[in-house]
Parts: C-alpha cells; structure tokens; sequence
C-alpha cells in the first residue's frame, strides 16, 4: 500500500509539471490531454512494467517536452534491472531524444545542451544503478546474515546429537551393565533360594531389574535418535500412582496409599510431574528410611492438586544420596506452578508434599 501511494504521489508530480510547463501548440486538440495522460500512466506503472513505461514515455516524450516522466521512468529501469541490455536501451533513446530536442538554432549552444544531459540522462542512470547496488548488497548482507545463522543451528544440532550420543554411550556401558548383573544375580537367587519369602522378594528384584532395562533401552532408543524430531517416551500419568505403591509394596515396603477412586482428571504436564514426584519420594523413603511405613496421599479440589508422601524418620539413614532428588522434585513442581516442601514434618517424620494449581494450568 505504501509503494502505491508513492508511485500515486510521483505519477502526480510529474504531471503537476508537465503542466505547469510552455506546452507548443498542437495540430489537434487532444493530442496534449492524450500526450500528458500516457506519461502519466507511465510513470504510474513503472514499477510493475518498468521497460514498456520507459519505451511509451520515450515515445510520447520525443513529440512533447518537457522530459520528466521520461527521466523518472529511466531512473526506475536502472534501479531495477542494473547494467542489463534495458538500461542501455533507455540511456540510447534518452540521448537521442535530447539531441532531437537540440534544435538547429540551439546547436552552438552547447552548455545547454550538456545540462539537458546530464540532468535528464546521466543523473537518472547513476542514481538508479545506485539504489540497484545498493539494493543487491542489502541482499547479500541478508543472505550472508541467514547463512550464518542456518550454519550456527546446524552445528548446536550436531554438538547436541554429538552430546545426546555420549550419554547414550555412558549409559549403555554404566548403567545398563550394572542394572544387568542385578537383574541377573536376583534371577539367581530367586531359583536358589532355599525359602519361599527369599525367593518371591529376589523375584521381585529380577522383575524390577528388567523393567529398568526395558525403560533404559526406550531412553538410549530417544538419545540416540537422529531425527528433526526426536522421538519421546511415552508419558507417565497419574494412573500410575497406585502401580508405584504396590510395586514397592510387592519388594517389601510397607506402603500405605489413600487414593480417589476413580483419579482425578488433570491437564497432562501437572499428572506427569506428580507422578514423578511420587515416584521418586517413594525411591527416597525406602533408600533412606528402609522398613519405615510410607505413607501415599492424593487429594483434588477444583484449584489444586495436592500429593503428599511420608514416612518416619529412621534413626540413621540406609543407601547415601547425591542430594539432587528434592532438587529435581522442586524444579518439576515449579515448572507448573506450583510448590513443594520437603523435609522434617513434625512427630519424627519427614513429608514430601507438592501443590499443583489446576485453574492456573487450564487458563495457559
């Protein structure tokens, strides 16, 4: 729409002074409205066919001085099409017209002669090989500018799958190794075992050791994909709460879960965090306060979802931490919005307890 009203604006002033120039007298009486309406629609157009405008105003300016239209239109094939054969089309027409216009009487006066030139030929013609040149750096500044920015998100891609691959590679020769000789060792003794009791918990173990694997080889399946759109575990939900509790019960763990029946139905990000979060509340109360009861509860209301675990305070504490699993928990509550406490919970217990708001989720 801009472009529009500044070729409106442009046709309009070469109009305004055609007009207000000495116009000779014609032979007919339309042959000026006709002249004058030509070069204006010329000029008008020369954006959209900028050769054939230059070519008409030539023709209707070699019959009709002055040459302002003739001078905008060459200005604009130059600007647009360079050094190319139109250019050198338009400046031949426009010398010839200048000279056609040196009448025999004004030949001597060469001063004239060479301002008409200059001002109706060459001034156009630099001027839009200028804006041409222009025109193509900017260009090319873009296009380096895109270059670089494609070649830089290549190689983060390929620094990303590079460290994606190593992690794979860690965790295949690490982790799946040792997870392997578990599940191993406990099929072992499941057969050995000389009780029943020794047996279904060393069961248990093996069963547990091969899930990890089968969650292990879906994860390095997921690091090790090359793809622009690296495929994804399936999701945890909420559902799922009740299966940790009685797997942990099923190893031993005196677990103790106060569910509703039937869950509750939340937005998938807020039931993948509080799975997440019992999970590993669960993994924390039977490493570190093994054989206490633990305790499960979740409760909802149209705000909030709210999950709590907790368990007593052993006197001194089983498997060592890294200490990274309330971070963890804290950091996938807070990407919801909403918050945890963690840690000693009164009458010698220590609680787990996330808030989840659903209102704030349903209204993102």
């Amino acid at each position: 729409m801009r472009t529009h009203l500044i070729d409106l604006a442009v046709a309009l002033a070469v109009l305004g002074l055609t007009l207000a120039g000495d116009l000779p007298d014609a032979d007919h009486p339309w042959f000026w409205p006709a002249a004058v309406a030509v070069m204006f629609l010329a000029v008008l157009l020369r954006r959209r066919f900028p050769l054939p405008a230059m070519l008409v105003s030539v023709g209707v300016a070699l019959a009709t001085p002055p040459l302002w239209g003739t001078s905008v239109t060459l200005y604009t094939v130059a600007s647009l099409r360079g050094l190319r054969w139109p250019t050198a089309v338009a400046v031949l027409a426009e010398t010839g017209l200048v000279v056609s216009f040196s009448r025999p009487s004004r030949l001597p006066d060469w001063k004239t002669f060479g301002l008409a030139l200059v001002m109706e030929v060459v001034v156009p013609v630099l001027a839009g090989l200028w804006m041409h040149q222009r025109a193509a750096l900017l260009a090319a500044l873009r296009e380096r500018a895109e270059q670089a920015e494609r070649e830089r998100d290549l190689l983060g891609e390929r620094a990303v799958t590079a460290e994606r691959r190593r992690i794979a590679r860690e965790m295949h020769d690490v982790v799946a190794h040792r997870v392997s000789i578990v599940a191993l060792q406990a099929g072992a003794l499941s057969v050995r075992a000389k009780d029943d009791e020794t047996a279904q918990l060393a069961e248990v173990i093996r069963e547990s050791g091969s899930a990890a694997l089968d969650e292990l080889r879906g994860i390095l399946k997921v690091l090790r994909d090359d793809g622009p759109e690296p495929r994804s575990l399936p999701d945890p939900t909420l559902g799922g709460v009740r299966q940790l509790a009685d797997d942990l019960a099923a190893a031993g763990a005196r677990v103790r879960a106060s569910l509703p029946e039937p869950m509750p139905d939340v937005p998938d990000p807020i039931g993948r965090a509080a799975y997440r979060i019992v999970q590993e509340a669960l993994t924390n109360a039977a490493k570190h306060a093994p054989g206490t009861a633990i305790e499960v509860r979740l409760s909802a209301s149209d705000d909030d979802l709210v999950v709590e675990v907790a368990n007593p305070l052993a006197d001194s504490s089983g498997l060592p931490g890294a200490g990274y699993g309330v971070i963890g928990m804290r950091e996938r509550v807070t990407l919801t919005g909403g918050t945890l406490r963690a840690g000693p919970g009164g009458a010698g217990s220590y609680r787990v307890r996330a808030a989840f708001p659903l209102r704030a989720e349903e209204s993102c």
